[in-house]
C-alpha cells in the first residue's frame, strides 16, 4: 500500500518560510492579548487573570513601549493592554505605532485629564484606571475592545466629559474625542453602545452625563488631594499595603507614610478603612453611595 503521507516527487513543493524567526500564528478563535506594564507583579497578575478565561490567551508580556511594539509585530494580537508611565519608551509615545497593529486599551494608574485626552487622540480604544474596575469588567472590556466598543472607568470618563463640557461652552470640541461620546453616554446610563445615538454637540446629552459619570470625580474634588495623594488613596482603597504602594509608585515607604498622614488629615480620617469609605463615597451621608 502506498504511503499517502509522502508527497509525490513531481508534486509542487510549498515555498520555504522567508521569515523563520517570525513564525505566523496559527488561525484561532481565541482572543490574543499582549500585556504591557513595567511592573512585573502587575504583568503577572493580569496574565494570570486573563489566561484563566477559556477564550483569552496572553501571547506576550512587555515592560516598555519598545518591547510592546516588538511583541505586537511578532504575535499580531487582537488587543494590547498598555500602561502609560514606563521607563524608556512610554505608553503614550508607543501608542500611535501599536494601534496600527491592534486595538489598544490603556490600563494604568494615570488619571490626569490631559493624559486621557492625549491617549484617545493617539488612537486608544479605551482607558481603564486601576482600582476602578473588577476582574470581570476588565475581561468584558478586553472582549469589547476587540469588537470596537470603547470602555472607560469613572475617572477617565469624568475627565473626558469635563473637557467636552468646557469645549461645548467654547463652541468647539477637542480633536479625537468626538467618536467616543456615544460610548461615554452608554457607559453612564447602562445602555448598550450599539443603541446609544446621542448628538455630538447636544448640550442636553452632556448635562445628562454630568451627574452620573462625573459624580465620583466632583465628589472627590472636595477633599483637595493632590494628584499623587489621589493616586495613593486609590491604592489604599484597593487594599494595597504601604510596601505595595511604594513599589507601584517608585517611592520609599517613608514617603508613602508621609502622603498617608496628609491624606488622613484632609479626609478627617483616623484609619485606612475610614479614609477608603469616604474616598469611595460609601459612608453614611456621603454625597455618593454605591449604585
Amino acid at each position: 500500500m502506498p504511503d499517502h503521507t509522502t508527497p509525490h516527487p513531481g508534486a509542487p513543493q510549498p515555498p520555504p518560510n522567508p521569515f523563520p524567526d517570525f513564525p505566523q500564528p496559527a488561525p484561532t478563535s481565541v482572543l490574543r492579548v499582549v500585556v504591557v506594564d513595567d511592573n512585573p507583579v502587575v504583568r503577572a497578575g493580569l496574565t494570570a487573570l486573563l489566561s484563566g478565561r477559556a477564550d483569552i490567551t496572553v501571547v506576550a508580556e512587555a515592560a516598555d513601549g519598545r518591547e510592546a511594539y516588538e511583541a505586537a509585530h511578532l504575535h499580531r494580537p487582537d488587543v494590547v493592554l498598555l500602561d502609560v508611565r514606563m521607563p524608556g519608551v512610554d505608553g503614550i509615545s508607543a501608542l500611535p505605532y501599536l494601534v496600527r497593529i491592534a486595538p489598544v486599551v490603556m490600563l494604568t494608574y494615570s488619571r490626569e485629564s490631559e493624559i486621557v485626552q492625549e491617549a484617545l487622540r493617539r488612537g486608544a480604544g479605551g482607558y481603564l484606571v486601576h482600582g476602578e474596575f473588577t476582574a470581570d469588567e476588565l475581561v468584558a472590556a478586553v472582549r469589547d475592545i476587540r469588537q470596537g466598543r470603547a470602555h472607560f472607568t469613572p475617572s477617565a470618563a469624568g475627565a473626558l466629559l469635563a473637557q467636552l463640557r468646557q469645549q461645548q461652552a467654547a463652541g468647539s470640541l477637542p480633536e479625537g474625542l468626538g467618536s467616543y461620546e456615544s460610548q461615554l453616554s452608554a457607559n453612564a446610563h447602562g445602555i448598550e453602545p450599539s443603541t446609544a445615538r446621542p448628538s455630538l454637540t447636544s448640550a442636553k446629552t452632556l448635562s445628562q452625563l454630568q451627574p452620573n459619570v462625573g459624580q465620583l470625580s466632583s465628589d472627590r474634588s472636595r477633599f483637595q488631594l493632590s494628584a499623587r495623594e489621589a493616586e495613593i488613596m486609590d491604592h489604599i482603597a484597593s487594599g494595597m499595603t504601604n510596601q505595595q504602594i511604594a513599589a507601584t509608585c517608585f517611592i520609599s515607604e517613608k514617603t508613602v507614610k508621609n502622603h498617608i498622614n496628609r491624606i488622613f488629615a484632609k479626609l478627617h480620617s483616623t484609619s485606612r478603612s475610614e479614609a477608603a469609605a469616604k474616598w469611595l463615597g460609601t459612608t453614611p451621608g456621603s454625597a455618593r453611595g454605591l449604585g
